[in-house]
């Protein structure tokens, strides 16, 4: 979840997980005389919790249909909000419009608020209606008919809060390996590719707090853990979606502060494989760094083949230049490993890291020849060619 200013997390704390929750008018399912006054003279068109549902996609604004927009307090959002979910506060509406100005102007744009009471989605809806867009729709169920059916996303100060107070369960949903390396203090490994095997893990009281996270925004693990929960029943199911890159990113504490600098120091250690390709410090892994360098600079040496280990759809919304796409995740290794190049060093990348170590593992488990197939561990986005690149930091 993205925030335009920095809210007093004192503000915010008061709120988490309190009991005071926006769900007083749950059981209303049409919106009240003002409410609805204000969507037949703005000319707005209404849409269901199914609707919204299906417009988010798995969770990540990567696979987001529309952009939804949260209308209420900041402090409000930061405590739950509809994943991929934007702030524009109606009292607040031009300070924080710049986050969806340079957006095309027929984007389908979703806006809600606090339920079937409240008046700001629809002068919120109104007021980008007035900015050019022409597509914009008000779900006046709003957050407090989806947290009854679905779970939330939550900002970091929420997820802190519960560190501090051990109020909830947090939920690490990327690959153990990475889990090991570094996670949030007190958090357990669920990791989505083993849910069927570890669902026992999952708390006993259907009501507990859950809140899981995994590599940042452009991550789904998170959410097909909490969509597993939903399904099990469980009642309160929170998403972190900045993750552990988020989290560090803060400056909060990780597993890895705590772990005993016992670094087994190997003169020789090599610095290249074979071919040519630098390494990095984690077993697997390509020198994070350089290689970003290699990308950006559109140099990357011809020996290397990049393969996207995302899905098509993902894959076509952007992607490294000259990557090729094998969705890794579908396939078994024999299926995967037949499918590589056999005279290029490989690098699977993804967008969060999470998915490239999963396909390298795969190989590495089953025996492969993974001399010269690594990973790229780093959250990347792209659009088209174009893309940031943000390298995790190795363990070492």
């Amino acid at each position: 979840m993205k925030n335009l200013l920095l809210v007093k997390s004192i503000l915010v704390a008061g709120l988490i997980f309190s009991g005071c929750t926006s769900t007083s008018n749950v059981s209303i399912k049409q919106p009240n005389e003002k409410v609805k006054h204000l969507i037949e003279q703005y000319k707005l068109q209404s849409v269901d919790y199914n609707y919204v549902k299906k417009a988010i996609g798995n969770g990540t604004s990567a696979t987001a249909s529309a952009i939804l927009v949260d209308a209420r307090p900041n402090a409000k959002y930061l405590k739950s909000t509809i994943p991929t979910s934007v702030n524009i506060p109606d009292t607040k509406f031009e300070e924080y419009y710049k986050i969806v100005e340079n957006i095309s102007k027929d984007r389908e744009i979703i806006v809600y608020c606090g339920g079937y009471s409240c008046e700001k989605s629809p002068i919120v809806a109104n007021l980008l209606i007035k900015k050019g867009f022409k597509n914009v729709k008000v779900y006046p169920g709003g957050e407090p008919e989806w947290i009854k059916n679905n779970y939330a996303e939550v900002d970091t100060v929420v997820v802190k809060a519960a560190m501090n107070n051990n109020s909830a369960v947090l939920i690490d949903a990327r690959p153990y390996k990475l889990y090991l390396k570094e996670t949030i203090l007190g958090a357990i490994s669920i990791p989505d590719t083993q849910l069927e095997e570890l669902v026992g893990r999952f708390p006993a009281n259907k009501d507990e707090k859950i809140i899981v996270f995994c590599g940042g925004f452009k991550c789904e693990k998170s959410h097909i853990v909490a969509d597993k929960l939903v399904s099990l029943g469980y009642k309160n199911v929170f998403v972190y979606a900045g993750g552990v890159p988020q989290w560090k990113k803060e400056k909060l504490p990780t597993t890895a502060g705590a772990k005993v600098a016992e670094v087994s120091k190997v003169s020789a250690k090599k610095q290249f494989s074979s071919k040519g390709l630098k390494l990095g410090s984690d077993e697997g892994t390509v020198d994070g760094d350089w290689l970003k360098v290699q990308i950006l600079a559109n140099n990357v040496p011809s020996f290397i083949q990049i393969v996207d280990v995302r899905s098509k759809a993902e894959f076509t919304e952007g992607h490294f230049k000259n990557a090729i796409n094998i969705e890794a995740g579908k396939l078994t290794a024999k299926e995967l490993y037949e499918k590589l190049p056999k005279d290029k060093t490989i690098v699977f990348n993804c967008s969060a890291g999470g998915r490239s170590l999963e396909a390298w593992a795969k190989l590495n488990d089953e025996k492969y020849d993974v001399s010269e197939i690594f990973y790229f561990d780093a959250n990347v986005s792209c659009k088209g060619n174009n893309c940031t690149i943000e390298v995790n930091e190795p363990l070492e």
